[in-house]
């Protein structure tokens, strides 16, 4: 424990506002789905080597960062509370908190750790939740210098700002400004699809879950300890899995639903005595856009749910995939229905998403390896929810081969669930998969 508290020091707070005011007494209303996301953060992490930064001090990373920021006006606002009970934010031009750090080991030696995922708390800030929203930065950005030279730059992002697509398009945003201060373009709005609503408060959403936050604390805890532990899945692995299970390889049934269809298997055969394993929630991006590159960031993730009738431990791999690409029950209309309709009652919509369910998002389409420094890429990149429920939640993204011409693509798998499943899954996928 004192060996981990001493693993980064010399902590800084600072704070970079916007270059340009946005305007007094300018507010940004938040959606029923924004209010749905509200009790969850998005966590990036992001390491360099030391020749992407050699010559950069400090303080050449907070510059560019005004010029950033401009367009993003609404991240740099702050929670209020409306006369109604209705959170917004109010467009004050707050601006978005900066850590200062430095690590005892180099990048390889914390890689190389043993719990190294737990420890990306060290790297991210932990301060963003556990507090009234009202006194706290929406954003939050941690920079920490290694030994070697090289850096991790660490994003807390509140899920009410927007989605993980959104999230990682921001970061995107600031590679430009290192690379070439010019004027920053205004963002433009999103081309999201209708919600498919149901008009009916009776029909609930299976992926929304009601919390009891400790008062007007936007952060629901667990109710047991959670773990974390990234998989690595190789494209090769992936190909021998695909040869094992089918004789002809489905063009429908993609990376995502293949991985997620093993761990769906593997958590029901965990649970089979504690939970009802049938049904799991997915999330993906609903955005027409591949890519959230010059929008306003926005929560447009299509949630649903897929639940099956037959035994999940018994049934093959292909035909829960199948089920999960087919069966996908989009709830986005019924979740802005709950959520509307208690604010409406009672002023408040405590719910949870990931977690509510075993939770899968998948992340394949994300564009999380354009934050480059000196034109370089990260040498290594996750990304994980803060506030998830009992049930866990599994993100999935792909890793491409840096440095390489070629279209296949690793996967990598990060799994949030209670400390006591996450072991069993580990030995299981090893066991069974050869997944690590």
């Amino acid at each position: 424990m004192a060996e981990a508290e001493n693993l980064v020091h010399d902590v800084r707070h600072t704070s970079v506002v916007p270059g340009r005011i946005a305007g007094e007494d300018r507010a940004h209303e938040l959606t029923a789905m924004d209010l749905a996301m509200r009790f969850h953060y998005i966590r990036a992490l992001y390491f360099f080597a030391g020749a992407a930064v050699q010559g950069i001090q400090p303080h050449d990373f907070k510059k560019p960062m005004f010029l950033w920021l401009i367009p993003y006006f609404k991240v740099c606002g702050r929670i209020r509370i409306s006369e109604t009970g209705r959170p917004f934010i109010k467009l004050n031009d707050a601006g978005v908190r900066i850590i200062e750090a430095r690590a005892s080991k180099t990048i390889d030696e914390w890689l190389a750790m043993k719990d190294v995922y737990s420890l990306e708390d060290k790297l991210t800030c932990s301060d963003a939740h556990g507090h009234e929203p009202g006194f706290i930065p929406l954003v939050f950005i941690q920079i920490t210098w290694f030994k070697c030279g090289g850096i991790s730059m660490g994003l807390t992002w509140a899920h009410v700002l927007g989605d993980v697509f959104s999230a990682s398009a921001f970061l995107n945003g600031l590679t430009q400004f290192f690379q070439d201060q010019h004027p920053p373009k205004p963002l433009q709005m999103p081309d999201l699809p209708e919600a498919q609503c149901s008009r009916s408060i009776a029909a609930k959403a299976h992926s929304l879950k009601r919390v009891d936050p400790d008062g007007n604390i936007w952060i629901a805890a667990a109710d047991c300890k959670m773990a974390k532990h990234t998989f690595h899945v190789t494209s090769k692995q992936l190909e021998d899995i695909n040869s094992s299970i089918m004789e002809v390889p489905d063009p429908e049934v993609r990376s995502f639903e293949l991985i997620s269809a093993i761990i769906w298997k593997c958590m029901a055969t965990i649970r089979q005595k504690f939970t009802n394993s049938n049904i799991v929630t997915i999330c993906k991006n609903k955005s027409k856009s591949k890519d959230r590159e010059n929008e306003i960031p926005y929560n447009g993730l299509k949630v649903g749910t897929v639940e099956v009738k037959f035994s999940i431990i018994e049934v093959d791999i292909v035909k829960l995939a199948t089920a999960i690409v087919e069966e996908m029950e989009e709830e986005n209309g019924k979740i802005e229905e709950m959520v509307e309709e208690e604010l409406f009652e009672v002023g408040k919509s405590d719910y949870i998403v990931y977690g509510a369910k075993l939770t899968f998002l998948d992340m394949e389409g994300a564009n999380i390896y354009s934050l480059k420094m000196k034109g370089q890429d990260p040498i290594f990149v996750n990304y994980s929810i803060v506030g998830v429920g009992n049930e866990g939640v599994v993100l999935v993204f792909s890793r491409p081969p840096f440095g390489k011409e070629c279209d296949d693509t690793d996967r990598l798998v990060t799994a949030i669930l209670p400390e006591n499943e996450l072991e069993e899954l580990k030995n299981m996928l090893k066991l069974e998969w050869h997944i690590v």
